[in-house]
């Protein structure tokens, strides 16, 4: 068996020069400190993702786009298609655990202050994916084109539009007409499956190479200096072999909510019927929905939808240009301020979100 794979090895190092990745690969290590479970989301967001593409594809082999077939395909997938059930339900879990992972990823990202010099495109990249990632669950929401999907669509496509300027012209590219409607549908479908998985796995192959080029960063501990002598383990076959457990942990946590929490597909959208009682959007967009009712209608001259909406954009441009404006920590300083603002962010969002799904 040894000499089976000697001879594998060797027959694949002389058509594509196996031996300089090896030898990277044995000098790549991994600091060891009381944060490095936190190393592991990345992995894991790696790995949901790599799920997401391959359901997603199984999905689309029995799809039909259009507001007379979407539905209806959909349908067929869970009733007739073996298995499609659990299919379409580990793609809509694996969605939700994606967001989920790559927000824990960035805050402790943003936390162990990770992106200080020289990793600011690092960061930059990462937050373009989480806000594609953002844009995976806005457009993969409509396409099972349910009374649910279909409302919720129009309130967020209506926020949208709210935006000065921009807003009117963004809605109208968004929908493909003045309503939602199947162009709707067509359009978000495209987005979902090819504008928005090519310009991702652009980014994701940066951010990918930027990370092994710089390795990952370890936080300063109070009073340490980043000369002081750290601890490591080897990237491979070590942390390899971790960072797969962590896989295996999140794929049987899949399986039990696609089996026994299987996503139901509700109601087909009637652009005539009445919008559902108490409709909400995605739990990753609640924080922001659930604020947007409590600003007053009229704040001094701007409508208070669109204050808040500037709010949140300005808040999410300034989140995205973290290395920039937080000199100190490119120093190796602590910036006790920015986790200030990191904890009051995180706890914002968890009880406005908790909030959002009682009431």
């Amino acid at each position: 068996m040894n000499t089976f794979w000697s001879r594998l090895y060797s027959w694949a190092d002389e058509r594509v020069k196996l031996g300089g990745l090896v030898e990277y690969m044995g000098k790549k290590y991994v600091p060891v400190n009381r944060h490095s479970i936190w190393y592991y989301f990345g992995g894991v967001s790696l790995f949901l993702f790599i799920i997401q593409v391959v359901t997603g594809i199984l999905l689309l082999l029995y799809y039909k786009s259009g507001e007379l077939l979407a539905f209806e395909s959909i349908q067929f997938i869970m009733a007739k298609v073996r298995f499609g059930w659990l299919i379409r339900s580990l793609h809509s879990w694996t969605a939700n655990l994606f967001v989920l992972t790559a927000m824990i990823h960035m805050f402790s990202v943003f936390f162990g202050k990770a992106y200080r010099k020289p990793r600011g495109i690092t960061w930059i990249t990462g937050m373009v994916m989480f806000f594609l990632a953002l844009g995976f669950g806005f457009s993969g929401y409509l396409l099972p084109w349910n009374e649910l999907a279909f409302f919720a669509t129009k309130v967020g496509t209506d926020i949208a539009g709210a935006v000065p300027i921009v807003g009117k012209p963004m809605m109208v590219f968004l929908r493909g007409g003045e309503d939602v409607t199947g162009a709707t549908l067509s359009r978000f479908f495209g987005f979902h499956v090819a504008l928005l998985p090519g310009i991702f796995t652009v980014f994701l192959g940066i951010h990918l190479l930027l990370v092994q080029r710089q390795g990952m960063s370890e936080p300063l501990s109070h009073g340490d200096s980043p000369d002081t002598e750290r601890k490591t383990m080897p990237f491979f076959p070590n942390f390899l072999l971790r960072d797969m457990l962590f896989w295996l942990m999140v794929l049987n946590l899949l399986a039990i909510l696609a089996v026994f929490f299987p996503w139901e597909l509700g109601k087909k959208a009637d652009a005539f019927a009445s919008a559902p009682a108490g409709i909400k959007p995605e739990w990753y967009f609640l924080f922001m929905f659930q604020t947007l009712k409590y600003i007053p209608g009229k704040i001094l001259f701007i409508d208070g939808e669109v204050l808040g909406i500037l709010v949140f954009g300005l808040a999410g441009f300034l989140w995205l240009m973290v290395p920039f404006w937080d000199r100190k920590s490119s120093r190796g300083e602590t910036n006790r301020l920015i986790n200030y603002v990191g904890i009051f962010v995180v706890f914002y969002m968890i009880i406005l979100t908790i909030v959002g799904w009682i009431v």
